[in-house]
């Protein structure tokens, strides 16, 4: 199974991801945890630069080095999921339809680019506030996180993406314990029996 966390940067994603991959584990199962972009690959530092300012790529150029940085492993998620493996990403296919809608890209493009991708099995939204994922992290921002215009339509295009492919949508502006318990409770009975 592939279980993509989604959401604004500061929802939460990262530490949702990784307490459900310790609860799976919890469980006996081989879980395997990716974070995207991955800032430690060749791509993924040109993605690093274009968001501190140092490239200047158009927005279609962004998300094809975002799905190309996810590219960089399919092998390896494909790989694992044969093996009958649980991989839990933080941000997927899903990010880069939402923030390549929020600039004025095409919805079927940004999905077209993305068909070799595994599908995930479950995609769980974490839903905040553009004012609070501000909030929760008052420096160092890219240029994305410091746009809150733009945030707001990427949580539009989140929501629109949820409710259209019957994603799990958890309120991320409770306190962590409350989230977590939330994911439990909504992804570890749609777990496919090992």
């Amino acid at each position: 199974m592939l279980i993509a966390f989604e959401g604004l940067d500061q929802s939460g994603k990262e530490t949702q991801a990784r307490h459900l991959r310790a609860r799976i584990e919890q469980d006996g199962r081989k879980v395997h945890a990716l974070s995207f972009p991955d800032y430690d690959t060749p791509i993924g530092r040109e993605i690093a630069a274009a968001l501190r300012g140092e490239r200047d790529f158009s927005a279609d150029v962004m998300q094809l080095l975002y799905v190309a940085n996810r590219m960089e492993f399919k092998p390896r998620i494909d790989s694992w999921l044969d093996s009958g493996e649980v991989v839990v990403c933080d941000r997927y296919v899903a990010s880069s339809v939402a923030y390549g809608e929020a600039q004025g890209l095409d919805s079927p493009w940004l999905r077209d680019i993305q068909r070799f991708l595994p599908a995930p099995t479950i995609t769980v939204l974490l839903d905040i506030a553009p004012e609070t994922a501000a909030s929760r992290k008052r420096s160092g921002r890219d240029k994305y996180e410091r746009d809150l215009g733009l945030l707001a339509r990427v949580r539009e295009s989140y929501r629109r993406q949820a409710a259209a492919e019957n994603w799990i949508l958890i309120n991320g502006e409770q306190p962590k314990d409350a989230v977590s318990a939330a994911v439990a409770a909504a992804v570890l009975p749609r777990l496919a029996p090992r």
